[in-house]
């Protein structure tokens, strides 16, 4: 890995914690907003593949602190609705409707949702057909699903998700590489198809883009 990403995907040997225990000790420090580079890249990427969503219904699928849940609001949304399996997250977040439910639970009536929004969460759990069978499951025929990840690439090359706690130490957070042909096939088994993808670089001192965030467009068939 070249320096720039080392600044924030370093690859040094840290203490790897559940995605639970990270955002557990995160959550004090992180705000409603993209606070780093990665996140901005992500972020960035996600909003190429933004579907409208004026008068939409819309989850906010692993939803911390809120940011996508607010950016949803600003773009219009009739109704967003955020769930997060971390307590911490959910107590910092300033949204009215949040519940506390995992991914592969979703405790929502069966096509009851336009659009899922869901950043930067599914890379923390090693199997993606349980969430997609429920994104599948909770979205109208014609709902589309915008879900974005670590790269594989750069994770499979040494990369970490990282952050540093109250108590000054970083740490890596769990994560599992899931391949582009990973969420191919997840995809067509729940009844979804991916209809545009975005790969969104870091560009180095060479000029040269190291890939870091990969975001997918999912549609409700």
């Amino acid at each position: 890995m070249l320096d720039r990403v080392r600044r924030f995907l370093p690859t040094v040997s840290l203490k790897t914690l559940s995605s639970l225990d990270a955002y557990t000790r995160w959550a004090s420090s992180y705000p409603p907003r993209a606070h780093n580079v990665l996140m901005q890249v992500e972020e960035a990427a996600m909003r190429k593949l933004m579907p409208d969503l004026s008068g939409q219904v819309v989850l906010d699928l692993a939803c911390g602190t809120g940011r996508y849940s607010l950016l949803a609001h600003e773009l219009g949304a009739k109704q967003v609705v955020g769930l997060d399996n971390s307590r911490a997250m959910l107590e910092a977040n300033p949204q009215s409707q949040i519940a506390l439910a995992t991914s592969e639970a979703i405790p929502m009536r069966s096509q009851s949702v336009n659009v899922v929004l869901c950043g930067l969460a599914l890379g923390h759990l090693p199997a993606l057909k349980p969430t997609l069978s429920e994104i599948s499951r909770i979205l109208k025929s014609g709902g589309v699903a915008l879900v974005s990840d670590f790269h594989p690439f750069v994770f499979l090359s040494g990369g970490q998700r990282t952050f540093t706690a109250s108590d000054g130490l970083t740490y890596a957070v769990e994560h599992y590489a899931h391949l582009y042909a990973d969420y191919h096939r997840a995809s067509r088994e729940n009844n979804l198809w991916i209809e545009d993808v975005v790969e969104s670089s870091i560009e180095m001192n060479n000029g040269v883009g190291t890939p870091v965030v990969i975001a997918y467009r999912l549609c409700k068939e």
